[in-house]
């Protein structure tokens, strides 16, 4: 049987999850009730990983380096418990789906990049074996990791992973629970990943969310989910526009550039985003509605998969490559971006554009003054994770 997605998707196969209960959470109080941490610690972001990458920006800067990553983007599968529509990753990756990284693989790729900071994405991560021994040596180096995760398997790695300022937990919500469930096209999702991010919040762990907005989105609906996470304690929220994969059948999902900065304009509205706490920069939030014109430096975001670094960047794979620095090479990035490749036309995704607005303001005083104000007094993140 499948249900009518309220969220304009269409139809979509949906699992019965044994326990649940049919009571629909489609409100930041009902759900408040049963996700509320009991004595969570109130949300502190690393004052370090400012200063580690305005100091790794700068060393960059003072070397002359015309192109180099911020973050290291490492999938180290491409399987998932999930089949999304939004996402490509599973699609494009069908054939070598039963692959995996070695461990030794994924921290070499790790060294090559040199980044500070490290998003362990995929695939859904959770299901990689090797997951809490990657984890915990990347912490142990001290790189700030952010692990992206649907919740679904996240509750029983919390003993094998110990709380660290270097850790965050990015929980993957598309909405409350009727539209996430739609989403993700699996009933009992959302109450998994809320039950798994307020015991991560109990036992001392940073916890973000998020949030993909694709055709359909509701601001109503995503007003409330981001006052559900600020009230529980997440330590920001990440929002950003879906691409375009190539591999997903239905393209119909995914917004153009004007629909987004439509939709964004309302989720992003000014009451909004004070009374919510943003991870993403307010540069970029700015971009989002529109406010700001950026040209795409997705070379700051390169990822590495089970066959090598993807070229050029994290939406789009042309080929792949086993030594990064292809990745920033003039002629690659003199026919990919906006206005070069029509692929690149409608993308607004954080990898490609959270980071220009960061070089952008090493280049404008009064842009770094907003970005620093942000990171400060409205709690934003730096933005390139």
């Amino acid at each position: 049987m499948g249900e009518r997605s309220s969220g304009g998707i269409g139809w979509r196969k949906t699992v019965a999850v044994v326990g649940v209960p049919t009571v629909k959470l489609n409100s930041a109080e009902a759900a408040l009730r049963e996700f509320a941490p009991a004595n969570a610690p109130k949300p502190k972001r690393p004052a370090e990983l400012g200063i580690r990458l305005f100091a790794y920006l700068l060393k960059n800067k003072l070397r002359w380096r015309k192109r180099f990553p911020l973050v290291t983007m490492l999938e180290p599968l491409e399987a998932c418990n999930l089949t999304c529509e939004g996402c490509g990753r599973i699609r494009e990756y069908e054939p070598v789906l039963h692959r995996m990284l070695t461990l030794e693989e994924c921290l070499r790729a790790v060294e090559a990049s040199g980044a500070p900071i490290i998003s362990v994405a995929g695939g859904e991560p959770t299901m990689y074996p090797h997951l809490p021994a990657l984890l915990n040596e990347l912490v142990r180096r001290k790189y700030f990791v952010y692990c992206c995760t649907n919740g679904i398997l996240l509750e029983r790695l919390l003993s094998k992973v110990p709380p660290s300022k270097y850790l965050c937990w990015v929980v993957h919500l598309d909405g409350m629970e009727e539209r996430h469930d739609a989403s993700v096209s699996r009933r009992g999702v959302f109450r998994t990943a809320m039950k798994a991010a307020k015991k991560a919040l109990e036992q001392g762990y940073r916890v973000c969310s998020n949030t993909t907005l694709f055709k359909g989105s509701d601001p109503e609906d995503l007003h409330q989910l981001f006052a559900l996470v600020t009230r529980m304690g997440f330590e920001g929220i990440m929002v950003t526009g879906g691409f375009d994969y190539g591999t997903v059948p239905n393209s119909e999902v995914f917004l153009t550039r004007q629909e987004s900065i439509q939709v964004f304009q309302k989720v992003l509205a000014d009451d909004e985003v004070r009374q919510f706490r943003f991870y993403n920069n307010p540069l970029y939030l700015d971009f989002l509605r529109g406010r700001r014109h950026y040209q795409c430096t997705a070379y700051s975001n390169p990822t590495y998969t089970i066959l090598g670094w993807r070229k050029p960047c994290y939406p789009l794979a042309d080929g792949h490559t086993q030594d990064i620095q292809e990745l920033f090479q003039d002629e690659v990035w003199q026919r990919y971006g906006l206005g070069k490749d029509p692929r690149c036309a409608n993308c607004t995704m954080h990898c490609g554009f959270e980071s220009s607005t960061i070089y952008g303001a090493l280049r404008n005083p009064l842009d770094m003054v907003r970005m620093a104000h942000g990171v400060v007094a409205k709690k934003s993140g730096v933005g390139a994770s």
